[in-house]
Order: structure tokens, then sequence, then C-alpha cells
């Protein structure tokens, strides 16, 4: 089937990455910059919602006050609490670092892959459209992830199936973000940009859900984000998009 060798090729696409970094070790430090501040900020952002998970709760329970299970339930709330903060990081961590480094990963992505023609834009401009883009990318994100968080306190349903589609949502959402600086360069606004991944979901899909497992996992977010940017770059170059050169104009 198309849309499994699609997934496949999309997970392919995220190890291109980490070999187009592995041999060009600059890159992979000069990207390292940016990633490093914004997990800083998610780690802090985490401890204080682990710490205080318990508190918010009781909060958001009020009404197990009198259950006979009151204390198993609001255990499971914080764990679900946590789980939702550690996917929505994920999720915006990638946002916030692009925007942090947006000057560090425009370059890393532009050396992975060249664009002749292409609009080199001053990084104060492109700077705020990176930030309004992500806003609306999150947007849609909590669409999906709201009835999401809710669906995890269905027994079963809530273990099995509202994790896979969590994952498949954040994947796309992060493909989205990550192949926006390469996209970009070619022309494309952000409603055509949504409108290339959606016809290779498989694709997308596949070089997303592997780049969200493996950001899930402490520290490697880190590590990997510089991976994450060139394998998109790649991953553009070879199935999103022709080697035109960009229009003239820039995105506006």
């Amino acid at each position: 089937m198309r849309s499994v060798r699609d997934f496949l090729a999309g997970v392919g696409f995220f190890f291109q990455g980490v070999g187009w970094v592995a041999r060009h070790g600059r890159w992979w430090l000069f990207g390292l910059i940016p990633a490093f501040i914004a997990f800083a900020i998610y780690v802090a952002g985490l401890v204080y919602l682990g710490t205080n998970a318990s508190g918010l709760a009781e909060t958001l329970t009020p009404f197990a006050d009198t259950w006979a299970w009151r204390d198993a339930f609001r255990v499971m709330v914080q764990v679900v609490l946590f789980l939702g903060g550690l996917a929505l990081a994920v999720i915006t961590f990638t946002a916030v670092t692009l925007a942090i480094g947006e000057p560090f990963y425009e370059k890393l992505s532009a050396a992975a892959d060249e664009v002749p023609g292409a609009a080199d834009e001053p990084w104060w401009r492109t700077v705020p459209r990176s930030i309004r883009d992500s806003l609306v990318t999150l947007g849609w994100v909590m669409v999906f992830s709201v009835p999401l968080f809710f669906l995890g306190f269905v027994p079963v349903v809530g273990q099995t199936v509202v994790p896979v589609l969590g994952a498949a949502v954040s994947g796309f959402f992060l493909a989205a973000e990550l192949t926006t600086l390469s996209l970009e360069r070619r022309g494309y606004a952000r409603k055509q940009r949504f409108a290339l991944l959606r016809g290779r979901k498989g694709l997308a899909l596949g070089f997303g859900v592997a780049v969200f497992v493996l950001f899930l996992v402490p520290f490697v977010a880190v590590v990997a984000m510089p991976a994450a940017v060139a394998g998109a770059a790649l991953l553009v170059r070879a199935e999103l998009a022709d080697d035109a050169p960009a229009p003239a104009t820039p995105v506006p």
C-alpha cells in the first residue's frame, strides 16, 4: 500500500537528516544553541507541572470529594495532566525552538536544501511570520487535542486508541512546523503548505511521528532538533516540491 510505503519513507527522511548532520558536525552544533535555550524553558515548566499536579487535580475534580475511590481517580487525573503537558511541550517545543532560532535554522535548512533564486529575507521579517504561523498551527493542535484529552479518561480506549491518535495528530503538525522553512523558500504560503502535507499524509505522518516519539525522550529533543530540521529540508526537496526557483515575491 502506498500509505504504508509513504509512512516508512517519512521515517527514513528523519534518519537521512541524522546522517546529514553527522556529516556536517558544524551545522549540528550550530543548531543546538536555540534547542538548549528552549529545552531549559520547558524543563522548568514541566517540573512546575509535576510538582503541582496534585493540587491541580483537586481543583479540577471537586465533584469527586465524596467518592470512595477519590484518591485513585485523582492520581489518574494527575497522570493525564502531566502526559497532556508533556505532549503539548513536544508539539510547542518545535515551534518555540524554531522561533527562537529562526536565523540559525533558516541557514541550516538552506544548507541542506539549496533553492536557486530563493529570496533571502531578513530575520526581523521572518520571525514575526513564523510566530504567527506557529500560533495558527497550535490552534489547530488544540482543536484536536482537547477532545483527545477528555477521551483519555475513557477506560481501555483512553489507554490504547487515544495515544495512537494523539501521536498521529502531533506528528502531522510537527511535520508542518519543520517543513515550513524549506517550503517558504519556495514561496509556499501557510495554506499551500498544509495542502501539500494533506496530499501526502503518509509521508508527513511517518516523518512527524518519528520525530514526536523521539522528542518524548528527555534531552533527545535537543540533540535531534538539527537533524529534524535537516530531514524536513531533504523531505521537501525529494518529495513535496520541485526544484523550480521560488517566486520573486516573498511569502506574505
